[in-house]
């Protein structure tokens, strides 16, 4: 196996555990609330808030990793991703206060905030010319780990108690980062994985792009982040309302995300074949109805309604992720993923909060739905405005484009 090879190897491990762990809670509280009542309570929002402090330093703890893998090298700040949040999520198995549970997710999370700043910018490096299919592959891995979440959760919680729920998976990636540990600093020329020469690309073409991605960023992890969330408590609601048929619920919920995982490896396909735009645009417009439909179905309808979503939902995260590779040159990819993955978890911070706040203010998962779907559309607008050039296919062509023609017109003004 080349080391362009194990790099993606254990990249695509990387985004599997990153989003297993930010959900195992979101199953887990289900059985917290019925097995250790005394501790937690019996209702679903308050426990549910506990993960917030995870997702504020999951976001905030995104910002600094480009300079930090600058500085100490990304294979040590990899390594630190697997074994740092491999021990606290195994750690949270063992609290015994609401307090002491939200810490110790709170420090998982500031482990987590490295997978995607820095897995990601290796990842299209060490992809090659197939950028697309490698983005979709790796998306693959990320909902592996959402839709097993659920349904391994719900087991595991059902028959060994919810700390094991957090304790086994938590051994498993500090295992995977003590064979990460043994990896030298991967550099893509010299391996051989990596990188044609990044076209110039005009500046106002550059900032357009940067700009509306950064408005994606802000709505999008909001929108993944609470749906992810919701969807154990969807079907519980709709489909499963019985304690006794946890593990039914984890199922149901697999069955659902596991639509976003054969999404993004299609969706990663086609983009190596088309604008971004053509691929973002059809994404966008299916998930604003499919989520104010949820927010009344009932019955079996919900399932393929929420796969639906679910599928549109994650496939856009693929076409983001893409944008940061086609727009912007790879000396500054992994500053620009750590801001804009930071602006993301913020938005995807107020998740975990708004859906326990909407939830106990009215019962039912309705209006946070209803509020999803608003929200969406601001990522369906941003669709409508991002470019659709076919230089992003053949990036030859952005020598001639009209910008650069403008731009020099600019400097060669004399100034006033």
């Amino acid at each position: 196996m080349t080391p362009a090879m194990r790099q993606v190897v254990f990249i695509n491990a990387a985004h599997t555990f990153t989003h297993y762990c930010l959900l195992i809670l979101a199953t887990a509280v289900l059985a917290m609330v019925t097995q250790d009542p005394a501790i937690f309570g019996g209702d679903f929002g308050p426990v549910l808030t506990l993960g917030t402090t995870m997702f504020i330093t999951y976001g905030l703890g995104a910002l600094p990793m480009g300079w930090l893998a600058g500085k100490f090298g990304r294979r040590v700040v990899m390594t630190s991703f697997f074994l740092g949040t491999g021990f606290f999520m195994a750690m949270t198995g063992f609290m015994n206060t609401p307090m002491a549970v939200g810490l110790s997710l709170g420090l998982m999370g500031c482990f987590a905030a490295v997978y995607h700043p820095i897995g990601t910018a290796v990842l299209v490096e060490a992809a090659g010319e197939k950028v697309g299919r490698a983005m979709g592959i790796n998306g693959v891995f990320g909902n592996f780990g959402v839709a097993t979440a659920p349904i391994v959760t719900a087991f595991v919680a059902a028959t060994l108690g919810w700390r094991w729920a957090f304790i086994l998976p938590g051994i498993a990636c500090f295992a995977v980062g003590l064979f990460y540990m043994r990896e030298p600093e991967f550099d893509a020329v010299k391996a051989g994985g990596g990188a044609r020469p990044f076209p110039e690309i005009p500046r106002a073409v550059v900032r357009r792009a940067v700009m509306i991605l950064l408005a994606i960023a802000a709505v999008s992890g909001l929108v993944f982040n609470a749906y992810t969330l919701l969807i154990p408590k969807l079907m519980q609601e709709r489909l499963a309302n019985n304690p006794d048929l946890l593990p039914v619920v984890g199922l149901l919920a697999f069955l659902a995300t596991i639509c976003g995982g054969a999404t993004q490896f299609t969706v990663g396909r086609m983009i190596d074949s088309r604008t971004l735009k053509m691929v973002f645009l059809p994404l966008g417009l299916a998930v604003v109805p499919g989520l104010l439909a949820l927010s009344f179905l009932e019955g079996w309808l919900v399932l393929p309604v929420a796969g639906l979503v679910a599928a549109c939902v994650f496939g856009q995260v693929t076409v983001n992720e893409t944008m940061t590779a086609r727009y912007v040159a790879p000396e500054l990819r992994a500053k620009l993923y750590s801001i804009r993955f930071t602006i993301g978890f913020m938005g995807a911070a107020v998740a975990s909060p708004l859906v326990g706040f909407l939830h106990e203010a009215t019962g039912s998962l309705a209006v946070a739905m209803m509020v999803l779907a608003g929200v969406a559309v601001v990522t369906l607008i941003c669709a409508f405005a991002f470019p659709d050039r076919p230089e992003e296919l053949k990036p030859e062509l952005w020598a001639k484009a009209p910008e650069f023609d403008r731009e020099r017109g600019a400097l060669a003004q004399p100034a006033e």
